[in-house]
This record gives C-alpha cells, structure tokens and sequence, in this order.
C-alpha cells in the first residue's frame, strides 16, 4: 500500500481518513510541466488529475479558425479528467497545464471503485460536478455581458486566487487567446494597467504588483462562484 499524503489537494483534503484509505492507495504523485496536454479533444479519459499547491490546470474549446477560448480554470481547490463520468467518454475540450507544478492522478476506475464504496466520496465528487457547472454557467454570462478589459482583470484574479502566487505564467498571446481577442487588444490592456502600477511583465509573465486594484477592475463572477461553491463545498472550493 503506498504511503501518500494528500497534501496540497484541497478536495482531496476535504476527506476523511477512512475514504482518503480507498483513494490513497491508487494516485501516482507527478510533476507536470507548463504547456503539458492532459487530453484533447476526442480522446479517451482514462484519468483523473487532482492539481496540487500552485499548479493550475486550463479548459480550452479549439475553434475552426484555429484559434482556442478558455473556458474554466482548475487548480488545488478541484480536479480534472473523469470525475464525473465512469470514464472511457471521449473528451470534449482541450485540458492543458496552465502553471507547471505538482498533481495526483488516478485511474478512473478506480475513483468509481472508490466511490462505490464511500457515500462521502460520491457526495464530495457530485458537489464538486455541481461547482463545474455553475462556472461554465457564470463563464457564458461573463463572456456576454462583461468588457475584455473587466474579463481580463478577472482571469488574473483567478489565476492568483487558485495558485497563490502574484505571478502569472503566461504570454500576452496566450492571454488574448483564454479571452478569445487579439494580441493587440490585450497589448493595450495591459499597458494600461502598468501606467496604473497595478501589473508588471516580464518575459512569459505577468506579475501582480496591486491585486485590491486589480480586483475593483474585475467583474463580480468569480466572487458569485467562490460564493456558490464555497456553500456547496463547505469552504473547500478557493474564490
């Protein structure tokens, strides 16, 4: 039997001893790096992957012009893969790693065997489902009401709230990408927000130098979800 803590995992954590015991035994402990593809779309998920500490996972819908919208973000607070279906369904979105770090993976079989088992582990994984689906919910309203400028601020928000760190790992490019807008657009957004003092960049990344700033530019979506989930996982989920 191996000997594994579940720290760094939030849901996880969120088990008691007894259904840690059924899970433990199947993870594997691996380091992914940045720009890793945990699937794409139309292949099989035969895992699930629990983000640890600051690592941080991406969901993105490949359009016909090439380009990809991100739709949710996932880090210590959740998991990806099969956690809801019984796995070997063919994925629908592209998952890659957004901020290399640590993870638990499991295969999906033996999460359902779990779960089997445990009405806790069931109940913990069907409130977690209920979470995903009210973030792609709020995802669609933002993206329909809110400016980039405010969709921009709140992506930042997020990635600092779910890594811990004020310093995000990504490009402007890929920034423009996750919001659906060009290079250009997202250039002069944050050009704006360094005259302020409230960004910094350098090369790869851009740092979070005034996060109360930030989050006053921000629409209000994710403190509806960190509010939502926050009832529906008894504090297990991070706004």
């Amino acid at each position: 039997m191996k000997n594994i803590s579940l720290h760094g995992s939030e849901l996880l954590g969120a088990l008691k001893a007894d259904d840690r015991a059924l899970i433990a035994p199947h993870l594997d402990e691996l380091h992914l790096k940045t720009g890793h593809i945990i699937h794409e779309p139309g292949e099989i998920v035969q895992h699930a992957y629990f983000p640890r500490h600051d690592a941080l996972v991406a969901f993105l819908v490949p359009m016909a012009d090439g380009e990809s919208i991100e739709i949710s973000m996932t880090g210590r607070e959740g998991a990806v893969g099969g956690i809801v279906s019984h796995g070997q369904l063919p994925a629908f979105a592209r998952c890659c790693v957004h901020h290399g770090g640590d993870f638990f993976r499991i295969p999906v079989a033996a999460l359902e065997d779990a779960k089997s088992q445990s009405e806790a582990i069931r109940a913990l994984f069907q409130c977690y489902a209920d979470c995903m689906v009210a973030q792609l919910f709020q995802s669609i309203a933002c993206n329909a009401r809110h400016t980039i400028e405010q969709r921009a601020a709140r992506w930042l928000c997020t990635s600092v709230n779910r890594t811990g760190t004020f310093e995000v790992t990504l490009t402007q490019a890929q920034l423009g990408g996750f919001l659906g807008v060009g290079r250009s657009y997202v250039t002069r957004i944050i050009a704006r927000l360094k005259e302020q003092g409230i960004v910094s960049t350098r090369r790869g990344g851009i740092i979070i130098e005034k996060p109360r700033k930030l989050r006053a530019l921000s629409c209000d979506c994710q403190s509806l979800i960190a509010d939502h989930c926050g009832q529906v996982m008894k504090g297990v989920y991070s706004g």
